[in-house]
């Protein structure tokens, strides 16, 4: 008896998913465990295992289609005792990826990703009726849904690209008008269906933008004592823990130092009150698979820099393989941003609500400094702290980041916490 691929429960409050790749199509053989599909919600992305082993038999929900937690979007055929399902899927089961564009009164079809072999095609019900009822024929329309079948976006993309205008004939007076130059180069667009944490991202970011009163302040901090113990120490650090001693784990706990020292940007404007906070859930952004993801390092007072390594490190690699659980990506007190690895030389952060701020991270960069009276080369970074104006006022933001500058400077302060 088939089995029910149903969506499972992604997180608290959410009852809204979108599927995203099939891993595995129809007639796609499978290992229990095996990863079948992706599961996209606002806050992270499940894989969801095969419940036995067995063949999928059907599938319901294409890529970019939306679901419901619990609803069917699939069937798994059980395997027969003793007997070992195919582990791939027949050739042509994942369908070519087209640009569907309708060009002086015909249908025509862009770019495709991939030439599988030539098939029945299938059409999908509700793609068939958006079809019908803009009165084109499916002839030519190749899908971009499992098995290559056409599904309601490739009718209603092929349907909605309106025909061309045809240009009034010159009057028979007028002399020819000469034809437009041909441009060279595709001009041919994609449409990309928006993913639920790219748009919980575009909303949060909004949501920041509208409800807070930002400001950002800046100032500069010498890394050459940092460097100069990172180069001394690395090898021994690495040695002993496992792991590379890092820029971010200085920057934490001088966060932390620098949090304490300045309550009001660990705290929330929360109407009527303003919520002070005794501990330090940092945020750390890194880049995901789908997105710009903040893991947290809960109690980060209680670490040592190797146990913040450790964690950015799992955090980075996860993140790329979408494997962050949803609770590591909720909460936080306080954030940092380093838009130093992408090579950034300076940017003003988006704090992410309802914390008061984030502090950002740049490239270092070998700049001419005065220094007793001398001018000399130092490695320097831009430091930002984009902050709740409502609660935090530029006092205790410059007071903020001059505690930052002087701990990363003396990062022996650290060791004394002073």
């Amino acid at each position: 008896m088939p089995i029910e691929l149903k969506v499972p429960e992604v997180g608290e409050s959410i009852t809204e998913v979108m599927i995203g790749t099939w891993k595995k199509g129809e007639g796609a053989g499978v290992a229990i465990d095996d990863a079948i599909v992706e599961i996209e919600s606002d806050k992270a992305t499940v894989e969801l295992p095969a419940p036995a082993a067995g063949t999928i038999t059907k599938v319901l929900k294409a890529s970019g289609e939306k679901a419901v937690v619990g609803e069917v979007i699939g069937y798994l055929e059980p395997a027969a005792a003793g007997t070992v399902p195919p582990t791939e899927a027949p050739s042509g089961a994942a369908g070519p990826v087209v640009d569907v564009r309708r060009t002086e009164g015909r249908t025509v079809i862009g770019s495709v990703q991939s030439a599988p072999l030539p098939q029945p095609q299938r059409v999908m019900p509700a793609a068939a009726r958006v079809l019908a009822e803009a009165g084109l024929s499916s002839a030519g329309l190749a899908g971009s849904g499992p098995g290559g079948r056409v599904t309601k976006e490739d009718a209603s993309r092929a349907a909605a690209a309106p025909p061309p205008a045809r240009p009034a004939p010159a009057p028979a007076a007028m002399p020819a008008v000469a034809p437009a130059p041909v441009v060279p180069g595709s001009r041919e667009e994609r449409h990309v269906v928006i993913s639920p944490i790219r748009r919980r991202i575009a909303e949060r970011l909004v949501e920041a933008q509208q409800q807070a009163a930002l400001l950002t302040t800046f100032n500069e901090v010498d890394m050459s004592a940092v460097m100069e113990l990172r180069k001394k120490f690395k090898d021994v650090f690495q040695e002993r823990y496992g792991v590379k001693l890092g820029f971010m784990s200085f920057f934490v706990r001088a966060a932390v130092e620098a949090l304490r020292a300045v309550p009001q940007v660990n705290a929330e404007y929360r109407d009527p009150h303003i919520v002070f906070r005794d501990y330090y859930d940092i945020g750390i952004a890194v880049g995901g698979g789908k997105g710009l993801v903040v893991p947290v390092l809960r109690n980060a007072e209680t670490m040592s820099f190797a146990q913040v390594e450790m964690a950015i490190g799992d955090f980075a690699r996860r993140a790329g393989e979408n494997k962050l659980k949803l609770e590591e990506l909720q909460g936080g007190t306080f954030t940092i941003s380093n838009g130093g690895v992408y090579g950034s030389m300076m940017s003003t952060p988006i704090i992410n609500p309802p914390q008061s701020g984030i502090l950002g991270l740049h490239s270092i960069q070998d700049r001419p400094m005065a220094v007793n009276g001398q001018v000399v080369i130092r490695p320097m970074m831009y430091l930002a702290l984009t902050y709740d104006h409502r609660l935090v006022d530029g006092r205790e933001a410059v007071t903020f980041l001059k505690r930052i500058k002087d701990t990363v400077e003396d990062p022996t302060r650290l060791m004394l916490e002073v």
